[in-house]
């Protein structure tokens, strides 16, 4: 009689599973990695405003030397007094200037861009989209290229080193209308609309009242970003006047940089008019931001 063995059963030893990598240490390494990166981003922006700050403060020798601020040396004072008067206060007239320019310029610019953008979006004619089409295609011509072509234009209606010749062109911004009509897009539903009609309201009424208050927050931003592409230009001042009393801010202080070479006094005047032209901007990001910031939460909650 035979007997059956039993095959030799043997554990089979799997191996341990390997160490996972801890889930905090995972969000640690994140959290540095990105406030590492802001942190040089906000140092690559706050820098410059940094030595802008100091050097405001320093004489032309101290400047020019690269001596470091000590409070003995402090001349922002006397930096001020000759920046109001140097050739006979003419700072004070481009800094009016720039305000005029940017102000009035974005203010009247963005209004015309919500009409536009409203107009886009609500109404319907004949070849809307393809001129739509050609707005955006206004969007992608830089600036600079159209200098030239509208120096002709001024030059034939007359307004060349006026006023107007920086003005007039500043009024018009193909990439507000864009966002106008996103913003419109988004913040003016139809049936509020349809209900204001059905009221008795006028097409006018109906914007004034309803449609503009509604896009408040594009007005701002298309507004703010106006601003700043105005108060900044320096091309088109450039081609268009030659009267030194219509500069901008921009064009001014590129004038007396020019001179420093032979005026090594112009220095101090250039760095403090700078810190003086980043003054307007400053204040409007800061009075506006809370419209501005109405305007990227809208919506978010139904």
């Amino acid at each position: 009689m035979t007997t059956l063995t039993r095959p030799d059963r043997t554990r089979v030893q799997t191996a341990p599973p390997a160490p996972r990598r801890p889930v905090r240490r995972l969000l640690y390494l994140s959290k540095f990695a990105v406030n590492g990166a802001l942190a040089l981003a906000a140092a690559y922006t706050l820098l410059p405003l940094g030595w802008l700050l100091t050097a405001a403060a320093k004489k032309t020798g101290d400047l020019l030397g690269g001596r470091p601020l000590t409070p003995e040396r402090w001349n922002l004072t006397q930096n001020l007094s000759d920046l109001f008067t140097a050739d006979g206060g003419v700072y004070v007239h481009w800094y009016l200037n720039s305000l005029l320019y940017a102000g009035i310029g974005a203010l009247l610019c963005a209004f015309v861009c919500i009409c536009a953008g409203y107009a886009f979006e609500v109404y319907a004619f004949r070849g809307k989209e393809k001129l739509f089409g050609l707005v955006l295609l206004g969007v992608l011509v830089p600036s600079t290229a159209l200098a030239l072509p509208m120096y002709l234009i001024a030059s034939k209606v007359g307004v060349v080193n006026t006023f107007w010749a920086v003005f007039l062109p500043s009024l018009v911004n193909p990439f507000g209308v864009y966002l106008a009509r996103v913003f419109c897009t988004g913040y003016v539903p139809g049936e509020v609309l349809e209900a204001a009609r059905m009221d008795g309201a006028s097409e006018l009424r109906t914007f004034w009242s309803i449609g503009l208050p509604m896009v408040m927050p594009g007005f701002v931003t298309i507004f703010l970003f106006q601003f700043t592409a105005i108060w900044n230009n320096f091309f088109l001042p450039l081609v268009m006047l030659s009267d030194n009393r219509l500069f901008p801010v921009s064009l001014g202080l590129y004038t007396w940089n020019t001179e420093t070479r032979a005026f090594p006094e112009y220095y101090p005047l250039v760095v403090t008019g700078s810190l003086l032209a980043v003054i307007p901007l400053v204040i409007a990001f800061v009075a506006l931001q809370r419209h501005w910031k109405a305007g990227l939460t809208a919506g978010s909650v139904k």
